[in-house]
């Protein structure tokens, strides 16, 4: 089958990430004799410099990693909602959500931390080694993508009249970053070489200077910084200024940490997610609904089975998902709690959000469900993902990274982008916006809650055949994730196999699909009962007959949902593969 790029395979290592200067970062690592964690940190943090409308350093980033003969684990580097953050706040300033944008959307940062933790606990370089990358990049310049400029553009305004300090580095002499032109960021080059100055004077080794850099960004001159920048009022998507509530005490609290994944075995499968702060589990309550030989599917009934279940999923996520709760993860994706939901699914799409009642819990919605509130869309509010067009807009990044070892890691970074917050005076970075994911309706376990997790759509994926892991993979997309790498993994697991292995490309360059009919995870909310979005190369008789079944079908470019990117690890043989997007034009995988 023809396909945009061939499947890389190798033996030595491979990188996949979302934009080509990030993948070749990792791989220059591999090269040097490091392995697939140092590879991922020194991935990341190009990300922050060559992607900073997709992620920065003030952001966050769930990491799930399979060490060579170790066990599955999920790295989470998603801050909490500082100890200010209470519902009680917000709803005196006369708010009914969190904003999308602005310093009271700003959770604990985590990017930095769960970076940091991963290079000294699996990595074997030094933070210098890794980081030099970025610092290249950010003091030297890069060519700039498309989509750099283009997001300027879009809050060119609120930069200029409200946020300066984003206009100096994003508007120099008024003018966007222009494509291909060089894009420097001197200040964040400067934060980087001052953190290692320091840190390298804290000890000679490995791990004391990675723990000295952790102690610098909780309490030293950039938490010092960030604390001062987050109590100054900034104009936010409500159309006011308010203060955060981020604090020096916040950052100083702060710590990423490990934590078992949440599993699901299909078909001699079994796929490792993040827990339900994050809304991993959807992809695996996903799984759970499929019982029919798909194989035995046209495309249309395929799809539409695929999108009914992703709308009972989603439900779920939105009735029981959370850290301000628990969260019955065991009844979601019990055989009994998903027969008796799968017989929701008819012939006809559902415009209707059905959440379920594990354990015979009733379940409980958010103000802005229940009032069925359309809010209008504010400049700059949410996170950029996927528009009605079906145009990929971009939200995130994403990257995999597997060496000849064996190690397998997948990284979805994300927030602290330079729409989500005015950047930091001296640093080269903004906070994050992760809390506007957090309700201000009491008593769900997604409740805005002080010290709890707000739930993110960051959903990095795992799989693994029998006790051995195979496949790492993901993509951006705000709650688009679990949809488009599902039917990825899907693609993957049903395609024939290419030169004996797993067929990553073509199973990338299907055509992909995403409905929105569900609340949305970022302000102002919005849901669209019954929609369907798909892209242009789907057969007109395979559209044509989801337009009878009810779906309300938006027929977007060829190439316009995901970003999706992947590695994999033969078990039996050692080789390995790589594949990445072509969506979006920024993805590229490497390896040898």
């Amino acid at each position: 089958m023809f396909t945009t790029r061939p499947t890389l395979q190798g033996t030595f290592g491979m990188v996949s990430s979302t934009h080509w200067l990030a993948s070749a970062a990792g791989m220059a690592v591999l090269e040097a004799g490091g392995n697939a964690f140092d590879a991922a940190v020194a991935a990341g943090f190009t990300l922050q410099v060559v992607e900073p409308h997709l992620n920065g350093p003030a952001g966050e980033v769930p990491i799930i990693l399979a060490p060579a003969g170790g066990p599955v684990r999920v790295l989470c580097g998603q801050g909490p909602a500082p100890a200010g953050a209470s519902v009680g706040h917000y709803r005196a300033l006369g708010l009914s959500l969190v904003p999308g944008t602005g310093p009271l959307a700003a959770a604990v940062p985590g990017a930095f931390d769960a970076w940091l933790l991963l290079l000294r606990d699996h990595g074997t370089r030094r933070l210098a080694d890794v980081l030099r990358f970025a610092i290249g990049y950010a003091e030297y310049g890069h060519p700039a993508v498309e989509q750099v400029g283009s997001t300027v553009e879009t809050v060119r305004e609120l930069f200029e009249k409200e946020w300066t300090s984003s206009a100096e580095l994003y508007l120099p002499g008024g003018r966007a970053p222009q494509p291909g032109a060089l894009l420097t960021n001197p200040a964040l080059a400067a934060t980087w070489r001052r953190l290692l100055r320091e840190a390298e004077a804290a000890g000679s080794g490995r791990e004391a200077q990675i723990d000295a850099a952790r102690r610098i960004w909780r309490e030293g001159f950039i938490a010092e910084a960030l604390a001062a920048f987050a109590a100054r009022p900034a104009m936010d998507s409500s159309g006011e200024r308010h203060a955060g509530t981020l604090t020096g005490d916040d950052l100083a609290g702060y710590s990423a940490h490990y934590e078992g994944p949440v599993t699901y075995s299909w078909n001699g499968w079994t796929v490792a997610k993040p827990g339900a702060w994050s809304q991993g589990p959807v992809f695996l309550q996903q799984l759970a609904l499929l019982s029919q030989d798909l194989g035995s599917l046209d495309e249309a009934e395929y799809v539409h089975t695929l999108v009914e279940g992703t709308k009972l999923a989603m439900a779920d996520r939105e009735a029981w998902y959370g850290d301000a709760a628990e969260v019955p993860i065991g009844a979601l994706l019990s055989p009994s709690y998903n027969d008796a939901r799968r017989g929701l699914i008819g012939d006809q799409a559902s415009h209707e959000l059905r959440p379920g009642s594990p354990d015979g819990r009733e379940p409980r919605l958010a103000e802005y469900v229940l009032h069925g509130e359309d809010l209008a869309d504010a400049p700059g509010a949410g996170e950029p993902t996927v528009g009605s067009d079906g145009a990929t807009r971009g939200d995130t990044c994403h990257l995999d990274v597997v060496d000849r070892w064996g190690n397998l890691v997948s990284a979805t970074p994300s927030g602290g982008w330079l729409q989500s917050n005015p950047v930091v005076p001296g640093l080269g970075f903004p906070l994050g916006t992760r809390l506007q994911m957090a309700t201000l309706t009491r008593g769900l376990p997604s409740t805005l809650t002080p010290g709890r997790r707000p739930r993110t759509t960051l959903s990095p994926s795992l799989a693994l055949r029998g006790d051995r892991p195979v496949l790492a993979f993901g993509t951006p997309g705000g709650d688009q994730q679990d949809q488009w790498s599902l039917h990825f993994f899907l693609a993957a697991a049903l395609r024939p196999p290419v030169r004996g292995g797993l067929d990553l490309q073509g199973a990338i360059d299907a055509p992909n699909w995403h409905t929105e009919g569900f609340p949305s995870s970022f302000h102002p909310r919005r849901s669209r009962p019954g929609s369907l979005f798909v892209e242009s190369h789907f057969d007109p008789g395979t559209v044509e007959r989801l337009r009878r079944r009810g779906h309300q079908v938006t027929v977007g470019g060829p190439w316009s949902e995901g970003r999706l990117c992947a590695v994999a690890r033969d078990p039996e043989t050692g080789v390995l593969s790589a594949g990445a997007n072509p969506r979006g034009m920024q993805g590229y995988a490497v390896g040898r």
